[in-house]
């Protein structure tokens, strides 16, 4: 597979995965409330074990014809616009799986850390621009 083929196919997933957290995030919000972010954490959440069924049934299920194809849209595509904590998630578990528990809790630490704290920066700045 080359071209532009494979960027269409993360493209329109990705729309499709933006458009579904944003929905889950309205639907959350007006079925359960707004004082917690239950939308992002149901979106993680499903996101994580949508990746785990996607991931598994692509390495031990799927023929090996369209398996690109389908990794890039409902992977990177459709579950990265719905959320990349799944794609973190399977990081980790693979890192796990692959006997290196050390290695797995350091990236787990490493993205916690550097994500909140890159958020944190980031807000800093502009507060201090202003």
């Amino acid at each position: 597979m080359n071209g532009l083929a494979p960027w269409l196919l993360v493209f329109i997933g990705g729309g499709l995965g933006a458009a579904s957290r944003h929905g889950v995030n309205l639907v959350a919000m007006r079925a359960i409330g707004i004082n917690f972010p239950w939308g992002t954490l149901i979106v993680n959440a499903a996101g994580s074990v949508l990746m785990g069924l996607i991931a598994g049934w692509l390495a031990f299920r799927a023929g090996a014809n369209w398996t690109q194809h389908a990794r890039l849209f409902l992977t990177t595509g459709f579950l990265g616009g719905f959320t990349t904590f799944s794609a973190f998630s399977l990081d980790s578990a693979l890192l796990w799986e692959r006997g290196e528990p050390g290695l797995a809790a350091a990236y787990i630490l490493a993205n916690v850390i550097l994500s909140i704290g890159g958020l944190l920066l980031g807000l800093w700045i502009v507060r201090s621009l202003s």
